[in-house]
């Protein structure tokens, strides 16, 4: 109903501007014919008054003269009077007695004869005759000659406009209206689809056929199109964020709870048996501490993940500026160094293939975590690998032309040549506690959150990563970044 008024209100608004203009332009059109066919009646007794001044010439004042030229020139009603610039009239073919005539100098079309040498009125009463007529004067020399028809029926309907625009005026206006409604109907139609959709979006009604509902081809269609699909790109966003959040808190419960239980056995068997050898008792707590670290690690990758869903995946350019520059080439250095113990009895050889102005305006601390989870997935869950390999190399970035610095983009890739990843897990390896295998995985340590963190960092500063099987075995994993 609201809509419907809507589309009431639309309609009086939009058709009454275009009545009002067409009532002006209809107006102006009438006066402009009627002007035009007043100036056409008065160009008419022009041209007679101009005719009878070269005709008769310096014999204006003769009365012979003058009755001979009205009499071989006659037209019905016609009257025709010659005056004096001082307005006094000397001939006049319907007035026998032309010295008992008053002075015509204050008639209007007398005054504006002599101010712009021609004049006419359209109707005025004669005092000497007690007919109207429709008045043309002209200056000629000392003269000034005025004719004037008789102002009557055939002469007001000659001057009318014809009224046959007013018509396709109307036929216009009609048809317009029409069209007006149309479309305003049409508007409404959307509007209410929209209302519609809305409200049932509100109190959580069904849904699921208003996308396949037929919409128009044309902007109000895509808008509406437009809309419905935003609504349901949220709704399942928000929809597939719930069920992550419930597949991490079943997930961690179920990572947590082996360590736990490993912990709470151990303590038990340690307080059931006091007399337990202390090679025993030792061991036992070891395990306890290495269960607890286990654990401590789990809830800080939790913890990491947590706060990095909270930070925008956009405008990362706009904070790049105020970090400083951090050195890749120089960080792997150092991360290679610490894992030398490690490296040598795996027998693994790294390589740096990183351009040595490889420098990343990041938080350091992110940019390490992603190496370091990059580096400690290779170590430890490539098979039979000999070599790591890591590549680097800046993309495009710098100054704009006004000397403004802008985020430079870059391409890094982590490559091994071990056993690699069935095709099956690529696309998975980078989901939370997701492991190709689970049980060496848990022995080795690891929370399966590792890959997961790489991901979440690389497309907080502006990234995207990918994981592919290394030709000839091995896996690589490339990624983008911005800094």
């Amino acid at each position: 109903m609201h809509f419907r008024s809507f589309q009431t209100k639309l309609f009086i608004r939009i058709a009454g501007i275009f009545l009002l203009f067409v009532l002006l332009i209809t107006a102006y059109q009438y006066g402009r014919e009627r002007e035009f066919k007043t100036d056409l009646l008065h160009a008419r007794l022009q041209m007679y008054n101009l005719k009878l001044m070269r005709t008769l010439g310096d014999s204006l004042s003769s009365s012979t003269a003058f009755a001979n030229y009205v009499n071989q020139n006659d037209l019905e009603g016609l009257r025709v009077t010659i005056m004096t610039l001082q307005g006094r009239v000397v001939q006049d073919n319907s007035y026998a007695n032309v010295k008992a005539l008053p002075n015509h100098a204050d008639r209007q079309e007398v005054k504006e004869a002599l101010l712009k040498g021609d004049g006419y009125v359209i109707k005025r009463r004669s005092e000497s005759t007690d007919e109207t007529y429709f008045y043309s004067a002209t200056q000629a020399g000392n003269y000034i000659v005025r004719s004037a028809v008789p102002y009557d029926a055939m002469l007001v309907e000659s001057l009318q406009p014809k009224y046959s625009f007013l018509w396709y005026s109307l036929m216009l206006t009609i048809l317009l209206i029409v069209v007006l409604y149309k479309s305003t109907t049409r508007i409404s139609r959307h509007i209410r689809y929209l209302r519609e959709f809305a409200v049932k979006a509100k109190s959580g009604e069904e849904l699921d056929h208003e996308l396949e509902r037929k919409l128009p081809d044309d902007e109000l269609g895509d808008i509406s199109h437009t809309i419905i699909t935003l609504f349901w790109k949220l709704r399942h966003s928000e929809s597939d964020k719930e069920r992550l959040k419930r597949q991490l808190t079943q997930n961690a419960a179920h990572e947590l709870k082996t360590p736990a239980a490993s912990i709470n056995g151990y303590l038990e068997s340690i307080i059931s048996n006091p007399d337990m050898p202390e090679a025993t008792r030792a061991h036992f707590m070891e395990r306890c501490y290495a269960q607890s670290q286990r654990m401590c690690k789990l809830l800080q990758d939790m913890s990491t993940l947590t706060r990095m869903d909270d930070l925008p995946y956009s405008n990362i350019e706009d904070n790049l500026s105020t970090l400083p520059p951090v050195s890749v080439p120089e960080m792997l250095h150092t991360m290679i160094e610490d894992a030398a113990h490690n490296l040598e009895a795996k027998g693994i050889v790294v390589e740096m293939n990183v351009d040595e102005d490889v420098e990343l305006r990041c938080d350091k601390s992110a940019l390490q975590s992603i190496f370091q989870n990059l580096f400690d997935n290779a170590m430890s869950y490539a098979d039979g690998a000999t070599s790591i390999k890591f590549y680097g190399r800046k993309l495009m970035g710098g100054e704009t032309p006004t000397g403004e610095t802008k985020g430079c983009k870059y391409e890094f890739s982590v490559v091994d040549d071990g056993c690699g990843v069935d095709p099956k897990h690529l696309l998975h390896i980078f989901e939370r506690f997701y492991r190709v295998d689970k049980g060496r995985s848990r022995q080795m340590g690891g929370t399966g959150l590792g890959l997961s963190i790489v991901k979440n960092l690389v497309l907080t500063y502006g990234g995207s990563i990918k994981a592919e099987n290394t030709p000839g075995g091995g896996l690589t994993i490339s990624f983008t970044l911005i800094g």
